[in-house]
């Protein structure tokens, strides 16, 4: 039985949940499970090879791509079995998760056809930041597919103040609900005061609206005066940004700089674990889950503004700082220059506030009470803004 004894059948969709190092291959799957426990029946349907599975409490269904060959055709995720997929789910309400690509358009067609309510998470893809990038390909796929696709949509749901705003400057007045991605707690560890070797880690996709030069120049200012620190940049790297960066530290002589792969799983966790610091210097991100995976536990973050967490210094937990090289070279300075004792306690602050506010018990069913108003017709929920 589902929130307020109602059980309802819920269909999410996104394009992919296969690039492990990608923020949505984790919170959309997650949510998922978590409705699911409260009860609702939910399916996740992404691209892959074809293979219905039962994942704990929800439906893991995969469709195969269409075409192929044709390359661009493979890129914009055309598959008939998706829509189909969709087509025969009967769900009571469609959940897509992206934009730019086919399956952040099927469920409205589908939504359509069966006059279901749908909601969408751009999932940081409104961002100014994140149009700059392929910007001619989205104006095309904008005007032959996406904005039909959009005009259906019910509900949006930003995962913070932050994209709330986005969602409005690019001039969409549906109702918006705010509900941050939930976060798993690891067993709380307890941290050494005395660290050898400490380090500063960056940890995610290595691409240019990371903004990792920015972080690289920073460190190179600071590096000198820290000689036992490393800074450790981990992650898939993409549009061979992560040669660039080497061949930046090499020009900056920063001989304790690390740029590596990426990590998944225990191993991820491990690493964000034994950090003193996370450092995020992106241009932009919707959410950042690396930063409520950092104080989950108990590391203390460095982020600057173009990402929505302004409560880690409200908090006591972080620092959040203008973008460029001067205002994150001091804020590292800061951070490294105060005991491990300190840093321990800012990473402890940064756990309590994860466990109460962005725990799956609570993040669940506040987007269990928005399909519920959506789908019967209730109260308007105290996250959604209409305005």
């Amino acid at each position: 039985m589902g929130l307020f004894g109602v059980t309802m059948r819920i269909s999410h969709t996104v394009s992919s949940i296969e690039a492990q190092a990608s923020g949505p291959s984790y919170s959309v799957p997650r949510l998922c499970q978590a409705l699911a426990e409260l009860g609702h029946a939910v399916d996740l349907s992404s691209l892959g090879e074809p293979r219905p599975v039962n994942v704990g409490s929800y439906r893991d269904i995969r469709s195969k791509r269409d075409l192929t060959q044709l390359e661009t055709l493979r890129r914009l995720g055309v598959s008939a079995g998706m829509r189909r997929t969709l087509a025969a789910s009967g769900a009571e309400i469609f959940h897509t998760h992206g934009l730019w690509m086919m399956p952040n358009v099927y469920p409205a067609m589908v939504a359509r056809e069966h006059q279901r309510p749908l909601v969408l998470s751009p999932r940081g893809m409104l961002g100014k930041d994140a149009l700059r990038f392929s910007k001619l390909k989205k104006r095309i796929f904008w005007a032959l597919a996406q904005s039909t696709a959009v005009r259906y949509v019910n509900c949006f749901h930003a995962t913070s103040d932050h994209e709330y705003e986005d969602i409005r400057a690019f001039g969409l007045r549906q109702p918006v609900a705010v509900i941050p991605n939930g976060i798993d707690l690891p067993v709380a560890q307890h941290r050494l005061t005395s660290v050898e070797a400490p380090f500063v880690l960056s940890l995610g996709r290595i691409h240019p609206k990371k903004a990792l030069d920015s972080l690289v120049r920073a460190w190179a200012l600071v590096a000198p005066d820290f000689p036992q620190w490393r800074l450790k940049i981990v992650g898939p790297s993409e549009v061979g940004y992560a040669d660039q960066l080497k061949r930046l530290a090499q020009q900056l002589k920063v001989d304790s700089a690390e740029i590596s792969g990426p990590v998944f799983g225990d191993e991820k966790i491990a690493l964000l674990a034994e950090a003193e610091l996370f450092a995020l210097s992106t241009l932009h991100e919707n959410f950042g889950m690396a930063v409520a995976e950092s104080l989950a536990v108990c590391t203390p973050v460095i982020s600057t503004k173009g990402a929505p967490w302004s409560g880690l210094e409200s908090h006591g937990c972080g620092w959040w700082v203008d973008h460029g090289v001067e205002p994150f070279a001091v804020a590292l300075r800061q951070a490294m220059s105060i005991s491990p004792e300190q840093r321990h306690a800012m990473g402890e602050r940064g756990r309590a506030w994860m466990e109460r506010d962005f725990a799956w018990a609570t993040i669940a069913p506040q987007m269990a009470e928005v399909y519920h108003w959506l789908v019967e017709g209730s109260d308007i929920p105290p996250c959604v803004r209409v305005g």
